[in-house]
């Protein structure tokens, strides 16, 4: 299957920190591709594909290198022998997106022969994996038509849920979550499932989300037993939880929070690094992203593993434990919480074991 047609173009991008960038373009299905692989030193490259519009191929290419680079660290904080991946495919999904564009997207990911291993991600569908696939077999998160595990929203939603609430029971002891307030940023396919379990879990939540058609979804679920309102950012809440896009903290909004704690399932939360050091000074306990919304790509590395389902649960579950072993680490040291994620990585990496 590594054979190109003659209108696929792949072209490598040369670059210092990823081991492989490659751009894909076909003119005959329109389709404009990156891939980025960020690290291989734990195992296969994996990582969804991200279907956006985007102002030009710089802006797509800064998103593959930071979302790949993320990867690596979920992976390696998770304890899977995984490496980090991503990729982005250019143009507005409602426009560009046909069964042509998604085979030739295969070809493309067939031509890399196993280095890059792709899942789902914004813009893209379980149902859109299954065309994928007929082009390549280094696809997972397909439908059950397929034999894949399917949607991997769930498990995200999971693992940040008992990242929460970990982090929770380190602030304020064994009650935990139960009666505290939640502003839940999202209510997409991660952010939805998030607000069932933390209405199971007796809290008050709050929502916000540009997307009527998400919000009038939630409300047919949940009735009033969630409150609307037009950002939740600066809420008064005890939890923010970002589970839309990325980079809605930095030293502006940072000084502006309400919240405690803030752990959610958005990439990239932080507009620039030093934003950690920011949470601290202001006593907030943020759970790293990286670690918080490491269950998606449990899954679907578990599928990819060969894993049972219900091993995979119960990995997914760890997160929670996981997030406490970070917070406790940055709590003992006097370390943001990202210093001490970034510390257990790297130590992981280093050694090249990912349970280590």
């Amino acid at each position: 299957m590594a054979h190109l047609p003659s209108t696929l173009e792949v072209v490598d991008i040369p670059t210092v920190a990823h081991e492989r960038v490659v751009r894909c373009r076909d003119e005959a299905t329109r389709l404009h591709a990156l891939i980025a692989v960020h690290s291989t030193v734990l195992g296969p490259a994996l990582g969804g594909t991200r279907f956006k519009s985007y102002a030009s191929e710089p802006e797509a290419l800064k998103d593959v290198l930071r979302l790949s680079e993320g990867m690596t660290y979920k992976a390696a904080a998770a304890g899977l022998p995984l490496g980090g991946g991503k990729a982005v495919i250019v143009g507005d999904p409602d426009d560009l997106k046909t069964p042509e564009l998604l085979a030739a997207y295969g070809r493309f990911v067939e031509h890399l022969q196993g280095l890059y291993v792709t899942a789902a991600d914004v813009g893209t569908t379980a149902q859109d994996l299954d065309i994928v696939y007929s082009q390549t077999r280094h696809v997972v998160g397909r439908t059950g038509a397929t034999g894949g595990w399917g949607d991997s929203g769930f498990s995200t939603a999971l693992g940040v849920f008992e990242a929460m609430r970990g982090a929770a029971e380190l602030l304020w002891g064994v009650e935990g979550l139960r009666g505290r307030r939640v502003g839940v940023e999202g209510v997409g396919k991660v952010g939805r499932h998030l607000v069932d379990l933390l209405l199971a879990e007796g809290v008050n939540v709050a929502v916000a989300d540009p997307s009527k058609a998400a919000l009038h979804q939630l409300v047919a679920n949940q009735g009033d037993r969630v409150q609307i309102l037009p950002s939740v950012l600066h809420a008064n809440v005890d939890v923010y939880a970002p589970c839309a896009l990325g980079a809605t903290l930095d030293h502006e909004s940072v000084d502006r929070l309400r919240a405690r704690l803030v752990c959610g399932a958005a990439n990239n939360q932080l507009a620039t690094p030093d934003v950690d050091a920011a949470l601290l000074s202001r006593d907030v306990l943020w759970v790293p992203d990286y670690v918080a919304n490491a269950g998606g790509l449990i899954q679907v590395g578990g599928e990819y593993l060969g894993r049972t389902p219900d091993g995979v649960h119960n990995d997914v579950v760890r997160v929670g434990e996981t997030a406490r072993q970070v917070l406790m680490a940055a709590l003992e040291h006097r370390i943001g919480t990202g210093a001490a994620a970034t510390a257990l990585v790297s130590k992981r990496l280093h050694r090249g074991d990912s349970t280590s």
